[in-house]
């Protein structure tokens, strides 16, 4: 082991701990190339072993080498280890009961390991810990290190929101359900009214997680260990800028530790980070399809739907071949990406017919780099998961969309995009066919879909102006995190 300068070994050092699915690990990816390159941390980056393997095979051998003041590690996550080398997110119920019960050792190992290095003229000793909201264990090992510890949250600040209100919802009554029959019976338009900055909520618009008949469901917890464990951290990070969600951050400030919005996080990164080294290391599972750019290139402005569920949403292959006849009859252009597990239990099969109608209309791929799709001036609509991600991705992007939320805050999400900053319209949850069609048309040339497209571009230029020299209210943030909290005795 080779020994640091003094300038190195002073450094403080950042222990980055992201849930271990695409969503979260992309925006923790972020924020630590952030602190490395802006704040002038050295960061260890923690992986699950299950995502480390993945990440080496879709980016090949040398994806995780990183430099010497940024160093990717793996720990297990206490499932069976995966052995046929599937490419699929784990079961996140049976994912977030493994990480809670099993990571705690084995990081504050890692940790310890960590800082007798730094004592042997090795990396600095670690001073903080940034995890991401859904590793609650990760408070644990701060705790004990007696180390700074800040939380990520990778989702909306409106789905946060809509997290705390789990412990009043099931203190009053209103879930676990009595039976499986409130799930189609109406009760989910039941109004929820006590929420500020969400005025004519419903129950259904709440993060889904609530749809349970069962008063020990795992998510239904966890969601409530998670809100407490955020709490106890000496600050909550959000992928968000305030002017999106002004209002839910600030009926949020007064019950949670201090809030930082470094915001959009991938606008924030392509202003920042100018390093070669660092800038180029990457965080899909699988591997993108190099086709989506060109062939876009090669199309009209505004042109394109994109269609993407994220990387968790799985559908039946009876929704899928709706979507895919309504993306056909449309008449419109479209890029769709169908990951290999979109479909629940096996393979996503589409009709020959269906692929000899859109010859030269569609592309079908796997996985694309998103970001660079949803700012491509060709795509002009987005139907989506409403996953967060996706969602601030579209904003920068000035991208309107139609949601198909499937589970999670996603829900939220889509109630705030259709409600609050009128850039989105909700699809049926039994989608058909015709209403995919329908409401394709009408986003790629309808008025509503206009009035949505100039809202975008309002909310786009709002994205641009927090992360512009002559606002940078998130760079002001992210210096205020660094100096507040992280850096702070």
């Amino acid at each position: 082991m080779g020994f640091l300068s003094s300038d190195e070994a002073k450094k403080p050092h950042a222990v980055c701990v992201p849930y271990p699915a695409q969503g979260h690990v992309n925006p923790m990816l972020k924020l630590a190339k952030l602190l490395h390159s802006h704040g002038g941390f050295h960061i260890t980056f923690v992986h699950t072993d299950y995502n480390h393997a993945r990440l080496l095979r879709s980016r090949g051998p040398r994806a995780l080498d990183g430099l010497p003041s940024f160093k990717f590690v793996s720990i297990p996550d206490g499932l069976p280890v995966d052995t046929d080398g599937a490419d699929v997110t784990q079961d996140i119920p049976a994912l977030c009961a493994s990480v809670d019960r099993h990571c705690l050792a084995p990081l504050t190992e890692l940790l310890r390991k960590l800082n007798k290095a730094a004592e042997d003229g090795g990396a600095p000793r670690v001073t903080c810990i940034v995890a991401d909201g859904a590793m609650p264990f990760t408070l644990k090992a701060a705790e004990e290190l007696g180390i700074k510890h800040a939380t990520l949250w990778t989702a909306s600040a409106c789905g946060f929101l809509g997290y705390d209100q789990y412990h009043r919802l099931v203190q009053e009554g209103y879930t676990p359900f009595k039976d499986a029959s409130y799930l189609t019976n109406g009760y989910l338009d039941t109004p929820i009214d006590w929420v500020p900055a969400m005025k004519g909520l419903r129950l259904k618009d709440v993060p889904n997680f609530i749809r349970t008949t069962d008063p020990n469901d795992i998510m239904l917890n966890y969601l409530q260990h998670m809100l407490k464990s955020s709490r106890k951290s000496s600050a909550i990070i959000f992928n968000t800028f305030d002017a999106l969600e002004k209002e839910v951050l600030e009926a949020l400030t007064p019950d949670f530790p201090p809030l930082y919005t470094v915001g959009p996080l991938h606008m924030l990164v392509d202003r920042l980070v100018n390093d070669k080294e660092t800038k180029p290391i990457g965080s899909n599972l699988w591997k993108e399809d190099e086709r989506c750019i060109e062939w876009l290139d090669l199309r009209e402005p505004n042109s394109v739907v994109y269609v993407n569920f994220g990387s968790i949403t799985v559908m039946s292959n009876h929704h899928l071949v709706e979507f895919a006849f309504g993306l056909a009859n449309s008449g419109k252009y479209f890029l769709w990406i169908i990951r290999p597990d979109l479909v629940t239990g096996e393979s996503a099969v589409l009709p020959p017919e269906f692929v000899e109608e859109i010859k030269g209309r569609g592309l079908l791929a796997e996985w694309c780099e998103q970001e660079r799709v949803l700012s491509h001036p060709a795509v002009g609509g987005f139907l989506t998961h409403s996953g967060w991600n996706s969602n601030i991705e579209s904003v920068c992007g000035g991208i309107p969309m139609i949601s198909w939320p499937f589970f999670a805050e996603q829900q939220t999400n889509c109630w705030y995009s259709c409600n609050v900053w009128g850039i989105g319209m909700e699809i049926d949850e039994d989608v058909k066919r015709d209403a995919v069609e329908k409401q394709v048309r009408e986003l790629m040339d309808g008025e509503q879909g206009k009035k949505m497209k100039r809202r975008s571009m309002e909310w786009k230029s709002l994205a641009e102006a927090t992360v512009s020299k002559h606002k940078e209210q998130s760079l002001l943030n992210l210096d205020n995190l660094i100096t507040q909290i992280l850096l702070s005795p």
